[in-house]
Formats: structure tokens, sequence, C-alpha cells
């Protein structure tokens, strides 16, 4: 059998298909989180209500900034993925075609991001992100200590949950604006 060489365009471009597909993956297993927060959110609050019980809705903070979390993760390696094709990987496949004219290699990975109303959509999936993984359980927190019925460790635990539910928004708030 004769021995094919690989250029290094194919290399690139199989690279790129790779980060792509990961780049896919990620945006489904991402989006769903919302869905699975929703999912958990009504199913607790369901529990809680018809136990009589507000301290279960302690349950909500670490589920949602579990939730949270591992979506702003996801979201920002979506966003790497798309800056690294844009800034390293496109470049150098565009180098070995000197010839191409000012082709733009990868070209809807800038031009996606020039859209005018980019910044409104950004803007509204930040109060999304925060509405269902920051606001939510700081209600149920506010639904807890409302009861007036709690004993000081579940208050001690309160606090803390929201200190972390707090320190998630201001996460969420920071990659925002790095995006």
């Amino acid at each position: 059998m004769p021995e094919q060489d690989v250029t290094v365009g194919q290399l690139l471009l199989a690279e790129y298909q790779s980060v792509k597909d990961e780049q896919k993956a990620r945006i489904g297993f991402r989006d769903n989180l919302l869905y699975v927060t929703l999912a958990v959110v009504a199913a607790v609050i369901a529990a809680a209500a018809q136990a009589k019980q507000p301290s279960m809705l302690l349950a909500l903070p670490p589920v949602c900034l579990v939730l949270g979390w591992t979506y702003l993760v996801n979201d920002e390696k979506i966003s790497a993925i798309g800056l690294y094709v844009r800034d390293d990987l496109g470049p150098r496949l565009a180098a070995l075609a000197p010839d191409a004219g000012g082709f733009t290699t990868f070209g809807w990975e800038a031009y996606h991001r020039s859209d005018t109303r980019r910044r409104s959509r950004k803007t509204i999936q930040t109060v999304i992100d925060l509405t269902a993984f920051c606001a939510v359980p700081l209600a149920a927190l506010t639904v807890f200590w409302s009861n007036g019925d709690t004993g000081g460790l579940l208050v001690a635990l309160s606090v803390l949950e929201a200190l972390a539910v707090a320190g998630l928004a201001s996460q969420i708030v920071w990659y925002a604006k790095a995006a």
C-alpha cells in the first residue's frame, strides 16, 4: 500500500472539524442545562409546597449553583473555541494559501459577531442566566427567610448559599462582559 502524505492543511482542517464538533456538543449540553434547571426548580417548589416545608427550598441554591456553573463553563469553552478558530486556526490555514486573494478562512466565525443586535442578545441572555441560576434560588431563600420558623443552623446554611449565589452572579456578569 503506498504511503500518503498528510498535508498541514489537512491536519488543520481535521482539527477544525474536531473543535467544531466539540463546540456543537457543548452548545447542546449548555442549552439543555436551562431546561434541566427549570424542571428541577419546578419539582423542588412543588415538593416544598405539597409538604408545606419551606426548608426544602434550601435545595434550590446548590442545585442552581452546580447547573449554573456548569452552564457558564460550557459557555466559556464555546466562546474559546470560536476565538481559537478565528484568531489561531483560521490564520494558520489561510497562510497555506497565499494566492487566495483576500479570502477569509472560516468567515462565519467573525461575521456572526458583527450583527448589530448581538449586544442586545448578549444582554438579554445574561439576564436570563442571572434569573435562572441566581434570582430563582435567591427568591427561594427569601421565602425560606420570611417563613420565620427556621433554626439557626438552617439560617447559617442559607446565608452561605446566598453568598455562593452572589458569587455565581458576579461570574456570570464578568464572563458576559468578557465575551
